[in-house]
C-alpha cells in the first residue's frame, strides 16, 4: 500500500516444535502503529524435531512470515541472514520463548522516533513458573533480576529508561547495520554485547525504555544455569580481545574472583606439599613454607567466608522481597551464576592467550538457539 512502511521482525530459532506456533500467534497479535506493516523473518538453524514443518505450514498460510535457512545454526548467523533479507526501515529482534506486551513493537518504534538512538530495547525481565514445581526457576529468575547478583546492570532495572551499554534483544533503524555492520558470526554467545560495544565505539547510542515490556523465562535447573553462564563467561574474553576493552568492568569481576580463589588454593596445596616433603624439620625453608601455607589458608578462608556471608545476605534480601520459599535455593543459584561465569572467563582467557581460537566444545548450544545471548 502506498505510504506504508515496513517493520522487519527477525527471529533466530532451532528445535522449537512445541513453541513456534504460539510464538507466531503472539507476533500476529502485536498492535502495529498505523502506517506500518509487518514482515517476519525466522531463521531456522536446521531444526530436526519437526519445527521446520510446522513453521513452513504457518508461512504458507500467512505470507507475512518467511522461513530462512540458517546452516550456521547459531544466533549471530541467523540474525545476519534475516537482516540480509529484511526490507523494513526498522528491524526488531524477537526470541521464541520470551513473552511480549502487545505494544512491544509499537513502543520500540516510538522510542526510536523519540530518541534517534541506534539501538533501542526494554529491560530484561525474568520470570519463573508459578507453583511449587517452579520454585527453583523462580529463584533463578529472582537472582537474575537482582542488581546485587547482576553487578548493577541497568538492563535488569525494570524502571530505568535512558542510555545503556547493552540492551535486551534490540530494535534498530536499518542505517545502524549499514553504519556498524552485522553480528560477529564467530561468537556463539555475547554477539549482542559485542555489537552494542561496536555501536558505542563508533559514536552511536543504545537506549533502554521501561515502556518496552517483555518477559524472559530462564533455565529451570541450577546445573543448566551454571553451564549457561560458563559459556557466557567463556566468550567474553574473545569480545575483549577483538575490541581491546570490556563493555563493562562488571564483566571482569567473576573471573578475577574465581582466579584469586583458585590461585590461593593452589598456593596452599603446593606450600603444604613442600613443607611435608622437606626432610629437615625446623629448617628455615620448611618454616617459611609452613608460614606461607598458614597465610594462604587464612586468605583463602577469609575470601570464602566473606563471599559466603555476602551470598547469604543477598539471598535473604531477595527472599524477603520475592518469597521465603526461595531462600534454600538462592545461595546455590547465585554461586552458579558467579562461579560459572568466572570459570568460563578463565578458560576463555586461557584459549585467547594460548591459541587465540575458541574451543569448539564451547560452541555447543545449552538450549535452543532462540536463547543464545
Amino acid at each position: 500500500m502506498s505510504g506504508v512502511r515496513t517493520v522487519s521482525v527477525i527471529v533466530p530459532c532451532r528445535n522449537e516444535r512445541d513453541h513456534i506456533e504460539a510464538f507466531c500467534r503472539s507476533v500476529v497479535e502485536q498492535s502495529v502503529p498505523a502506517g506500518w506493516a509487518l514482515e517476519v523473518l525466522i531463521a531456522d538453524g536446521m531444526s530436526d524435531d519437526g519445527t521446520r514443518e510446522r513453521l513452513a505450514a504457518w508461512c504458507a498460510a500467512d505470507p507475512r512470515f518467511v522461513m530462512i535457512d540458517n546452516p550456521g545454526r547459531i544466533v549471530s548467523c541467523g540474525l545476519n541472514r534475516c537482516i540480509e533479507r529484511a526490507r523494513g526501515d526498522f528491524i526488531v529482534r524477537l526470541d521464541v520463548h520470551s513473552v511480549y506486551a502487545r505494544d512491544y513493537i509499537a513502543q520500540c518504534l516510538s522510542t526510536w522516533q523519540a530518541t534517534g538512538a541506534d539501538n533501542v530495547g526494554g529491560p530484561w525481565k525474568a520470570e519463573g513458573q508459578a507453583g511449587p514445581s517452579g520454585t527453583v526457576q523462580r529463584a533463578i529468575a529472582a537472582a537474575f533480576q537482582s542488581r546485587w547478583v547482576a553487578g548493577g546492570a541497568l538492563s535488569r532495572d525494570l524502571a530505568y529508561s535512558g542510555p545503556v551499554d547493552t540492551v535486551y534483544l534490540g530494535a534498530w533503524p536499518r542505517e545502524t547495520f549499514q553504519r556498524f555492520g552485522g553480528f560477529d558470526e564467530q561468537l556463539v554467545r555475547n554477539q549482542d554485547d559485542e555489537h552494542n560495544l561496536r555501536i558505542h565505539q563508533g559514536g552511536g547510542r543504545v537506549w533502554q525504555a521501561s515502556a518496552i515490556r517483555s518477559t524472559y523465562h530462564p533455565r529451570a535447573s541450577i546445573g543448566d544455569v551454571f553451564r549457561q553462564y560458563r559459556q557466557y563467561g567463556y566468550w567474553k574474553p574473545f569480545v575483549m580481545k577483538k575490541h581491546g576493552q570490556a563493555a563493562s568492568l562488571r564483566h571482569l569481576i567473576p573471573g578475577l574472583f574465581v582466579g584469586v580463589w583458585l590461585g590461593l588454593l593452589v598456593w596452599v596445596v603446593l606450600c603444604g606439599l613442600g613443607t611435608s616433603l622437606l626432610g629437615q624439620p625446623g629448617g628455615v625453608l620448611q618454616q617459611g613454607l609452613a608460614w606461607a601455607t598458614v597465610i594462604g589458608a587464612a586468605l583463602l578462608l577469609a575470601q570464602t567466608v566473606l563471599y559466603g556471608a555476602a551470598v547469604a545476605a543477598v539471598s535473604l534480601l531477595i527472599a524477603r522481597q520475592q518469597g521465603m520459599d526461595l531462600l534454600s535455593h538462592l545461595p546455590r543459584v547465585i554461586a552458579a551464576y558467579h562461579v560459572g561465569y568466572g570459570l568460563g572467563s578463565l578458560r576463555g582467557w586461557w584459549d585467547v592467550v594460548r591459541t587465540g581460537q575458541p574451543d569448539p566444545a564451547f560452541g555447543r548450544l545449552t538450549r535452543g538457539a532462540a536463547h543464545q545471548r
